[in-house]
């Protein structure tokens, strides 16, 4: 196992609905920005928004990917996204099963 390796990391982004959410992870899979989406739909979200408390459901996404792509796979994510500020938070890895971690590193393009 490779341990506190800041180079993998969770990515946690918040979407409108599933098919939103299915678009951006289709895109990331595809382009190489992540290795895996889980997609968690009924997210109920209580946020400040515009001075004002907002109560939403969302889905969830959480992507496995690298820090070194980490800049476009946020690109990526506002070109599709409709919220004026997605959520796209970005937490370390640090640690993991080496043949997932090893597999993690062959499918995201650096």
């Amino acid at each position: 196992m490779k341990k506190n390796n800041p180079e993998y990391i969770v990515v946690f982004i918040t979407a409108g609905s599933e098919e939103e959410a299915s678009r951006i992870a289709d895109a990331l899979v595809k382009r190489k920005l992540a290795a895996c989406v889980n997609i968690i739909g009924g997210v109920k979200s209580v946020f400040s928004w515009k001075g004002k408390v907002e109560k939403e459901k969302e889905t969830l996404l959480i992507v496995k990917s690298k820090m070194s792509v980490f800049a476009k796979l946020v690109k990526q994510v506002k070109e599709i996204h409709k919220y004026e500020v997605p959520e796209i938070i970005a937490l370390p890895i640090v640690d993991g099963s080496g043949d997932y971690l090893e597999w993690l590193e062959k499918e995201v393009s650096s």
